[in-house]
């Protein structure tokens, strides 16, 4: 008697992992693979254009805060030439040269070394260290720089904001 359960015991266990629904439990049928497929793909690609705007928003946030750095360096160049801190050229109006005289800095009165500038940011729409300048003598919406001085930069990327606005008019 103990060896018929045991062997309808063993019976059982070999139809439950062998019988009709063992192929069922074991993985997806092709149907399913591709409905999977499918609705992954679509996801994918609903995804893209919110990550080329998300990555589009951060570049214009750096482009923003380059702009940022480099006016308020030249705003503080202009400030200490205000105060006499240091010799300027009379035709400057007390603004910087050149971008580069704010990161080599000015020799100041008494023979302290002032600098405003660490390093010239690299614009992340062009992708280079190359600004647009604009002189106290040049038109406010000119894209051709006097040599004077920096009185203001902008972006040389010729790129459409996501708002709409050029980003060389920031």
């Amino acid at each position: 008697m103990a060896d018929q359960i045991l062997e309808q015991k063993m019976i059982r266990a070999h139809t439950f992992h062998h019988g009709p629904s063992a192929n069922r439990a074991r993985g997806f049928t092709l149907l399913e693979l591709i409905i999977a497929a499918t609705i992954l793909s679509i996801l994918t690609l609903m995804a893209l254009p919110l990550a080329r705007v998300t990555i589009q928003r951060e570049k214009e946030k750096q482009l923003r805060k380059a702009l940022w750095d480099m006016r308020d360096a030249i705003d503080r160049y202009k400030d200490a030439a205000d105060r006499n801190m240091f010799q300027t050229k009379l035709d400057s109006q007390g603004y910087p040269p050149t971008l580069e005289e704010l990161v080599k800095g000015v020799e100041a009165q008494g023979g302290k070394k002032i600098r405003f500038l660490r390093s010239i940011p690299v614009d992340p729409m062009t992708k280079n260290k190359e600004w647009g300048m604009r002189s106290m003598q040049d038109d406010p919406d000119s894209d051709s720089w006097g040599g004077q001085s920096v009185f203001d930069v902008y972006t040389k990327s010729e790129g459409t904001a996501l708002d709409g606005t050029k980003y060389k008019d920031w």
